[in-house]
């Protein structure tokens, strides 16, 4: 949980995290959430409420205080919602994926954001890295922080895609290694099996990082959502630092996929090496196991079975066909 400084009053909710009211970019004061709607409609102040895993009963009252839409209270209330912006008359509400490495895997979750004159609400489902530092960050630079609404809701988004990178950076040191292990010798299964498990968390953090673009992109336009025309630049950074997340995420994907046929190909190489190896050697052996079994067929008039020298001369036969088989087949390199 976050650590900042919070009034009694708020120890007693363990799902709220922070509640602040702001004015002219300077904290005013920590307040408690039946106070949020009477300081959200006071001229120049903006209340910030941030929430993690909140209970149905904590949303009701934030909902009744600051005259959040239902169906978006619904969304909030519980996660594995799809990353998105709606637009409820005057007020927004957008879902962003979030992301972490928790124990060598990609552990993500959600976060909700309600923005509205006079008020912003995130709430945190699942693993979530602390938004503490956001608050620091935007208290301060007071002038930034004065933009009010909008400006609050840049730095959560700014903080979410900024965890992204850590999170890739972690895939490209577990991709390095399996693309030097396919270099030096062919995957086991094992590693096989972690290459397919590495495509797979990819492709999850795709789908979490992508949608993201598009809601970066209506937030840049001031006609479709209620964002200050000033702020569409900020929104339009968050977006191509999404962009250049996605491009990075597949390209780790296609080195995974080369990565994987280079395994395919070196293990079929492999094989085929294998294969000459035991047709160069069945070769060899086909020479002495035809001359026995002529010799083995046991008719009466075989004139070389009486001669003095003849099983020494099959004997020599027999190798020097065996060795010239082999050395042909040495220098031919099945062998």
């Amino acid at each position: 949980m976050d650590t900042i400084t919070t009034s009694p009053a708020q120890n007693a909710e363990p799902a709220l995290v922070a509640a602040g009211v702001y004015a002219r970019g300077r904290r005013v004061r920590d307040i408690r959430i039946d106070e949020a709607g009477d300081w959200s409609r006071k001229e120049g102040h903006v209340v910030w409420i941030g929430l993690r895993e909140p209970s149905a009963e904590l949303l009701g009252r934030v909902q009744a205080q600051l005259n959040l839409h239902p169906l978006a209270i619904e969304d909030a209330a519980s996660a594995h919602q799809y990353p998105k912006l709606e637009r409820y008359g005057d007020a927004l509400f957008i879902v962003a994926r979030t992301a972490q490495v928790v124990d060598d895997t990609i552990a993500f979750g959600e976060t909700h954001i309600f923005v509205g004159k006079g008020y912003v609400v995130s709430v945190r489902h699942g693993p979530s890295t602390s938004y503490a530092p956001v608050r620091e960050r935007t208290e301060s630079c007071p002038t930034s922080l004065a933009r009010g609404e909008d400006y609050i809701l840049y730095s959560i988004l700014d903080f979410i895609v900024d965890n992204y990178t850590p999170v890739v950076e972690a895939m490209q040191r577990k991709v390095d290694a399996l693309e030097d292990g396919v270099l030096q010798q062919t995957l086991p299964e094992s590693d096989v099996l972690r290459l397919y498990a590495l495509r797979r968390e990819l492709l999850w953090l795709r789908k979490a990082v992508t949608p993201l673009v598009d809601v970066c992109r209506r937030l840049e336009h001031a006609d479709e959502v209620l964002i200050e025309p000033q702020m569409q630049p900020l929104f339009r950074d968050v977006s191509d630092h999404i962009r250049r997340v996605a491009d990075d995420i597949d390209s780790l994907r296609e080195v995974l996929a080369f990565a994987f046929e280079a395994s395919l190909m070196s293990g079929q190489a492999q094989q085929n090496a294998i294969t000459r190896k035991l047709a160069a050697w069945a070769a060899i052996l086909a020479v002495p196991t035809a001359v026995a079994g002529i010799y083995g067929m046991n008719f009466q008039n075989m004139p070389e079975l009486q001669w003095k020298y003849g099983y020494y001369a099959v004997i020599g036969i027999i190798a020097a066909l065996c060795a010239g088989l082999y050395f042909r087949f040495r220098r031919s390199g099945w062998l």
